[in-house]
C-alpha cells in the first residue's frame, strides 16, 4: 500500500503519472520524442529557421525590453537565443532534446554568438542551477506542451528567478486556430495532450493575473523572404512581474 503523497511536488508527480509515457513532453522522459522531433533538420517545419520571432524583434525595436539577463526556455535549436544574444543579453537557453541543443550549439559557434546551452527539464534546472533572476523570460512554444497541472509548476519558476520588473514573452497556439480546446479535466480522462492545448486571451490573462499586461496579440503571419518567423496561429503576449509582487 503507497501513501507517499505528501507535498504539492507528490501531487503534481502524481498526475504526471496519469498520462501514458508516449504523451510526455515535459519531463525528462519527454527528450526522446523531441530527439526525434530535431532529428531531420531537413523537415519543412516552420520554426526550424534560423530566424528569431517577429514579437521578440518588435520588443526590442519599441524599446519594451532591454538588454539584461535571459532565459530561452524550450530553446530548440537556438534562433531566439542567438538572436537575444546578438542584442546584447547574458544568454541561458534550455532545451530537453540533446538533439536541439547539439544543433543550437553549432549554429552559436558558426554565428560566433555567447549562449550557454543547458539540456534539461527547465522545472529541474531553475531550481538548482539556473537560478537567475533574469530580466526576460522568453518561451517560443514550451507553455503551451504542459498539462494543466505543470502551470503551477511554471508559475512558480517564474517566481523563482524572473526578477521583479522583469519580463515574461510567450507565445502559445490560439484557440480556433491550433491546439487542443478540451477543458483541462479532460486531457485526465484520455491520458494524452492531442498535440498541446489551446489559449485564448482571456484564460492567458486569467493564469499570468499576477503581471502586468504589456501586450497580447496574435503573432503576425512573416513571408519566406522575411528575417523574421512569424505565425498567425499562434498568440503573442508580453507581461511585466511587478517590482515586489509575486506572480500570483
Amino acid at each position: 500500500m503507497d501513501r507517499n503523497i505528501r507535498t504539492v511536488d507528490d501531487v503534481l508527480k502524481l498526475l504526471d503519472g496519469l498520462f501514458a509515457p508516449e504523451a510526455d513532453r515535459w519531463t525528462a522522459g519527454g527528450a526522446s520524442w523531441w530527439d526525434g522531433f530535431y532529428a531531420d533538420r531537413s523537415h519543412p517545419v516552420p520554426f526550424f529557421v534560423p530566424k528569431p520571432d517577429e514579437n521578440l524583434v518588435s520588443y526590442l525595436d519599441r524599446g519594451l525590453i532591454v538588454p539584461g539577463r535571459a532565459l530561452d526556455l524550450g530553446c530548440g535549436p537556438g534562433r531566439n537565443a542567438l538572436h537575444l544574444a546578438s542584442a546584447g543579453f547574458a544568454v541561458d537557453a534550455v532545451d530537453l532534446s540533446p538533439t536541439a541543443i547539439a544543433w543550437a550549439e553549432e549554429r552559436a559557434a558558426e554565428a560566433g554568438a555567447d549562449v550557454r546551452f543547458h539540456c534539461g527539464d527547465a522545472f529541474g534546472l531553475t531550481a538548482t542551477e539556473l537560478t537567475g533572476p533574469y530580466d526576460l523570460i522568453h518561451d517560443s512554444g514550451c507553455f503551451h506542451h504542459l498539462p494543466p497541472h505543470r502551470r503551477v509548476s511554471y508559475l512558480e519558476l517564474l517566481d523563482r528567478v524572473l526578477a521583479p520588473g522583469g519580463h515574461l514573452s510567450l507565445t502559445c497556439f490560439a484557440a480556433g486556430a491550433m491546439g487542443s480546446e478540451l477543458p483541462d479535466a479532460a486531457f485526465y480522462r484520455q491520458s494524452g495532450l492531442h498535440g498541446g492545448l489551446a489559449y485564448t486571451p482571456e484564460s492567458l490573462r486569467w493564469i499570468f493575473s499576477g503581471f502586468t499586461e504589456t501586450e497580447l496579440r496574435r503573432m503576425r503571419d512573416e513571408p519566406p523572404e522575411s528575417p523574421r518567423f512569424g505565425e498567425p496561429f499562434l498568440w503573442t503576449a508580453l507581461f511585466r512581474r511587478g517590482p515586489t509582487a509575486s506572480s500570483r
